[in-house]
């Protein structure tokens, strides 16, 4: 660190520490430069070096400190006020502010002292001719802060009533506080229209819209405006992340994921800072952070996680139900010393209303990866039969109730009536009818438990009944990989039940479920002749047989219940269940368009039964199908469907899987608002699942891309920050990795965080490095270039863009090239002495441009490569007129200039009218270098043909904007050359 010799030095050290992140690094810098301030013995240096020492302390956890600087500034200025010069006098009274509102956050300070000195404030405001703003504003906080109300709102109106001068917040922070106060009154829609010039970005300044952004979260979820909370939360956090002066703003992030069910976000949260928990430069932060710390941790307490292991102060480990009441306890604490200071209840009032508060939204998505925390079992029910007073005639009822009409929770229900009959006599029926959908439940395990069934139902008289349940035991032996055993256990079922029926000794329902159970069996054994992994009879007998056998099997089912169902449910299910297995032996055949119609007859018979879930899985194949055969739009219409139809009854696996296909078929028509939202309930809903690296991962990848096309860049980049480290080459592909990659690089550099930017493109880039194509790596590495360039690098960013060049020209990508010279040259100019390496990068675009344009195919490239010569000539022009030169070679430049810009011009004329625009710009550029070179005539003469090449043009036309500024900038160049008309030549 070198030493501070002199003041340009302090001043050159200061402005390197004003850059550097906050913390107590910054501070200790900015103390360090106080001590060599006070070694100059030049009393503005230390005026300065004590000013920027009290602004580092205001925007860090140390902001109790800047109250000794303050003060000796204060002093000095009274001792010594010529020794202040006119923007340090400004900044001694707009600090006066910050140190207002500091003692207000400092209970130890008496609120005697906090009343004097906002006197004194008014006092020094007053002499000085400031309005009276400031001080309304910072009496306002006062009021509010102690809960005296009424003054309180006559401070707030008296604040909006006084002139606004050069002492009163910026405008962003006056909408603010402003906001902050009716959202605190309950008025939440007037604060969000108070805030809305600051939230999209009219208004901005150091620590806006960040604040508003935290500020606007609970009020948004209070009226229900829940996607514009969501994305104030991603883009607000990413704003305060690295802020940490921010404590405040931050405990409201996490008091937002805790009132919408996004507790492990908030976790998240919580271990990014672990020093918030024991900063104590600024106890009103740490009493926000600490009531919220403990809202989060009562809400994770409640829903049975208390035990849980989770983020908080260092030395020791805590639970959740731990850490709620050492934050409670420390909360209440620091409200106690405050409500002390001020005599009232009110802060403490307000901290246990905070902790108290209840979710609003009891599932709000947000796109990042957190998932939700799992309470643990919940300790079993005591049913009728632990009491030893079963009401088992009642369950059973229910339960056979729920199994006729194939309602959900019949599984449930039978299991109750299993739990009910232990250790009580039943007749066979009854336990026939346990043991069979006991059985149901353990898929292929359950062959056994179908064949007690079945000598129960026999027991009881009912041989359909029997003969329905020996064939649902084959089926489940399909089901395990034994198809052959499957057909030979099912044969003697299905020969049985057709001569009972023909008799009239069995119903149709059981005869029907023999039938659609031997369907099923010859089903598996078509899609393993399909697949050409069956044996045995498949193999024997090839796949064209099996279909056929299977086809006929499905068809007797039809011919059986067609037009029989009437009222009841289970054979409208086995009807549209064949529907559905057709279609599936029309696909293995090769006939798609047939299957789809198939698929949706099945889905709309289930439907039409009252049975909506059963079609959710055909309705799911039917858009598979559907896409596969180019009709997006039945797609679309078989995904929302299935959507609909599955409601509540949809496992998340399977919600995601809808909402993500839905998302990608919506996007690829460009309806990216809608498609993100499918993404967004796509990566929830695998978060549910378990599948947060797998397909939530996919999820969350294309949300961020539908968000960017949205240009929300600092949502997109939360959510693909999310996702990229659990993107995978194996699971997703390097392609994904590197689309992720890519498009976070663009948001990146559209929030101006370029060094960020660059890395992202570079690793993209590195990746694509390998892959036998190689147009992607190319442009990524250009775009590395731009990046590394817009954040100073110009080094590293030469070195990207010749990187770029090599791979343009393996290529043949003359465009591309050219542009990697022209930035190449742009880079070179910023170096000292670098004009002429900028001349020759410029020369070589020049070269290649007329080279590839004498080389064209055809006559579209021609033209394509005269138009990059023309925007090439322009910018060595413009580059040569930049260059900065103040020697006696200036003239020699500028007039190097005008000839490359008049050579654009010329260039731009031989496309003629589809290169206007940029002709009479090139016109316009060698207007300003005539009159700059002394030539005022030839000039206004480039002017007055740029108007007249504009006559008769309608400049309400499609390109009329690009008409209203090139005669805006004509007519202008004519005034500045009719005023100056002795403008001084280049020397």
């Amino acid at each position: 660190m070198s030493e501070i010799t002199d003041f340009d030095a302090l001043r050159r050290a200061m402005a390197e520490n004003s850059e550097q992140p906050e913390g107590p690094a910054r501070n200790a810098r900015a103390e360090e430069l106080l001590t060599a301030a006070e070694k100059l013995n030049i009393p503005l240096a230390v005026i300065e070096a004590l000013g920027h020492q009290l602004k580092v302390y205001n925007y860090s956890s140390e902001k109790g400190k800047m109250f000794v600087p303050f003060a000796r500034l204060l002093r000095m200025w009274d001792e010594r006020p010529e020794d202040f010069d006119e923007y340090e006098t400004h900044s001694l009274h707009w600090v006066f502010k910050w140190v207002s509102s500091g003692m207000l956050d400092q209970p130890h300070i008496p609120l005697a002292s906090i009343e004097k000195w906002l006197g004194e404030m008014e006092h020094r405001y007053r002499l000085a001719g400031h309005s009276e703003r400031a001080v309304r504003s910072a009496e306002h906080s006062v009021a509010a802060h102690v809960g005296d109300l009424a003054r309180a709102e006559r401070a707030y109106a008296a604040w909006l009533a006084a002139d606004r001068d050069s002492m009163a917040d910026c405008h962003a922070c006056e909408l603010h506080g402003q906001g902050w106060w009716q959202a605190e009154r309950g008025r939440d829609a007037e604060a969000l229209e108070l805030w809305r010039p600051v939230l999209e970005g009219e208004y901005a300044c150091a620590h806006e819209p960040h604040t508003a952004l935290a500020s606007s979260l609970v009020p948004l979820l209070r009226l229900g405006r829940l996607e514009e909370a969501r994305a104030n939360h991603l883009r607000g956090f990413r704003l305060v992340r690295a802020m940490e002066s921010m404590r405040g703003a931050y405990a409201e992030h996490v008091e937002f994921c805790a009132l919408t069910s996004n507790e492990a976000r908030g976790l998240e949260l919580l271990a990014e800072r672990p020093a918030y928990f024991t900063d104590d430069g600024q106890p009103q932060s740490k009493l926000e952070f600490m009531s919220v710390v403990a809202l989060l941790m009562d809400r994770l307490t409640g829903l049975g996680l208390g035990d849980r292991q989770v983020p908080g102060p260092a030395g020791r480990e805590w639970t959740a139900g731990e850490l709620a009441t050492h934050a409670r306890a420390e909360a209440l604490a620091l409200a106690a010393r405050f409500d002390e200071r001020n005599g009232t209840t009110y802060v403490s009032g307000r901290a246990r209303a905070r902790m108290a508060q209840r979710p609003l939204v009891e599932r709000l998505p947000l796109g990042v990866r957190s998932v939700r925390p799992v309470p643990p079992p919940a300790p079993p029910v005591v049913t009728a039969a632990a009491t030893g007073q079963p009401d088992l005639p009642a369950l059973l009822a229910e339960a056979r109730r729920l199994s006729d009409h194939l309602r959900p929770g019949a599984v449930e229900a039978w299991a109750a009536v299993a739990e009910a009959a232990e250790g009580v006599e039943l007749d066979p029926r009854d336990r026939a009818e346990i043991a069979d959908h006991e059985a149901m439940g353990l898929g292929p395990e359950g062959a056994g438990l179908f064949e007690r069934a079945a000598q129960l139902y026999a027991a009881a008289g009912d041989p359909g009944e029997a003969l329905a349940a020996r064939a649902r035991a084959a089926y489940v032996r399909a089901l395990a990989g034994d198809v052959d055993a499957a057909l030979t256990a099912v044969s003697g079922p299905y020969d049985e039940i057709l001569a009972l029926y023909a008799a009239g000794d069995t119903g149709i329902r059981q005869t029907a479920s023999v039938l659609m159970a031997r369907a099923r069996i010859l089903l598996r054994r078509a899609h393993e002749a399909g697949e050409g992994l069956g044996e045995g009879a498949a193999e024997r007998d090839g796949p064209e047989p099996v279909l056929g056998e299977a086809e006929a099997a499905v068809r007797e089912v039809v011919a059986l219940v067609g037009g029989r169902a009437g009222e009841d449910v289970r054979l409208a299910a086995r009807d549209a269940e064949a529907q559905a297995m057709l279609a599936e032996l029309a696909g293995l055949g090769g006939d798609l368009q047939t299957a789809a119609g198939l698929f949706a007859r099945g889905a709309a018979a289930f439907v039409a039964a009252g049975l909506p879930w059963f079609a959710v899985e055909y309705e799911a194949r039917l858009a598979s199908l559907a896409h596969h055969l180019g009709d997006m739009a039945e797609a679309e219409r078989a995904l929302r469907a299935a959507l609909e139809h599955g409601g509540a009854h949809l496992e998340a696996p399977g919600l995601a899987q809808l909402h993500l296909q839905l998302a990608e078929l919506v996007g690829g028509r460009g309806e990216t608002v809608e498609a993100a939202q499918h993404a967004l309930e796509a990566a929830h809903w695998a978060d549910e699942a378990g599948e947060s690296t797998t397909l939530g991962a996919w999820a969350r990848q294309q949300l961020g891309g539908f968000l960017l096309r949205q240009g929300r860049w600092a949502e997109a980049a939360e959510v693909l920050e999310s996702a990229l480290p659990d993107l995978t080459a194996e699971t997703h592909g390097d392609g994904a990795i590197v689309q992720t990659q890519w498009w976070l690089g663009d948001c990146l550099s559209e929030l101006g965080e370029h060094r960020a930017a660059a890395a992202r493109r570079l690793q993209a880039a590195e990746i694509a490095r390998h892959w036998p194509e190689q147009h992607d790596h190319a442009t990524l590495a250009h775009l590395a270039g731009e990046s590394l360039g817009q954040a100073g690098l110009a080094d590293e960013a030469d070195r990207a863009y010749a990187r770029a060049g090599v791979l343009w020209r393996e290529l043949g990508n003359v465009h591309g090239l050219i542009r990697s010279l022209r930035a190449r040259a742009w880079l070179a100019l910023r170096a000292r002495d670098g004009l002429e390496e900028a001349r020759a990068l410029m020369a070589d675009a020049v070269r290649e441009c007329e080279a590839a344009g004498e080389a064209a195919a055809d006559a579209e490239s021609r033209q394509q490569l005269v138009a990059e010569l023309g925007h090439t000539h322009r910018q060595f022009g413009d580059l040569l007129a930049r260059s900065g030169s103040d020697d006696a070679a200036a003239r020699a430049v500028f007039e190097e200039a005008l000839s490359q810009v008049l050579r654009s011009a010329e260039v731009f004329a031989s496309l003629g009218d589809s290169a206007l625009h940029s002709r009479t710009g090139a016109e316009l550029a060698a207007g300003r270098l005539e009159a700059d070179l002394g030539r005022p005539a030839d000039a206004v003469a480039r002017a007055r043909a740029v108007l007249a090449a504009y006559d008769g043009h309608d400049d309400g036309a499609e390109d009329g904007e690009a008409v209203r500024a090139r005669r805006a900038e004509a007519e202008q160049m004519l005034r500045i050359v009719a005023e100056e008309p002795d403008r001084k030549q280049p020397d």
